[in-house]
């Protein structure tokens, strides 16, 4: 598995957006200690009538392990894959981590709502983020499925939060409680 975790918020995109490649983040923010193996995600994937694609070289022996920071996972051959990552409150990327809660909790502190309180806890309470990755030109409805069977699986499972870049938080039902979105005037 990869090493390098460019993960950064959609914002960040580069300033020659006509040849960089743009992507959609979305992240779960999660509660529960360690992540569950990859196997446990592929098999809920797979029961939701889902067919993940994962790396021709990826050792199996991988799947059964709680510790991983980075995996492609495909959902067509003829489409680019989602990139999915995993950074802890510990350990090797625990900066990227750090990072990732210091920018949203900065960002949730403009708002004062209810919401955005429970929000904030989530977000200051989460033991590790869970992000995907999509490449904007290349994902379909599919695409956009399977992603969110993939976030549906770590909020369900691991005590998490949804949040998509330029969209805002969601609610465990879907629905929109705190709104990021970047209005243009």
């Amino acid at each position: 598995m990869a090493k390098e975790l460019p993960i950064l918020p959609s914002t960040a995109q580069p300033a020659d957006a006509a040849q960089a490649e743009q992507y959609q983040y979305s992240r779960v923010f999660c509660q529960k200690e360690n992540s569950p193996p990859l196997s446990l995600l592929l098999e809920f994937l797979k029961s939701r009538a889902q067919a993940p694609i994962t790396p021709p070289d990826m050792d199996e022996s991988m799947l059964d392990e709680w510790a991983w920071v980075q995996v492609t996972l495909g959902y067509d051959r003829n489409r680019k894959p989602i990139q999915v990552f995993c950074v802890r409150d510990r350990g090797t990327y625990q900066d990227v981590f750090d990072k990732e809660k210091e920018l949203f909790l900065g960002l949730l502190s403009a708002h004062d709502d209810i919401e955005a309180g429970l929000v904030r806890e989530y977000v200051e309470r989460a033991r590790f983020v869970l992000t995907t990755r999509i490449a904007k030109d290349d994902m379909t409805d599919e695409g956009y499925d399977f992603n969110g069977w993939i976030l549906e699986f770590y909020q369900d499972q691991c005590n998490g939060i949804v949040q998509i870049d330029n969209q805002g938080f969601y609610s465990p039902k879907g629905d929109l409680i705190v709104d990021l979105s970047f209005k243009e005037e």
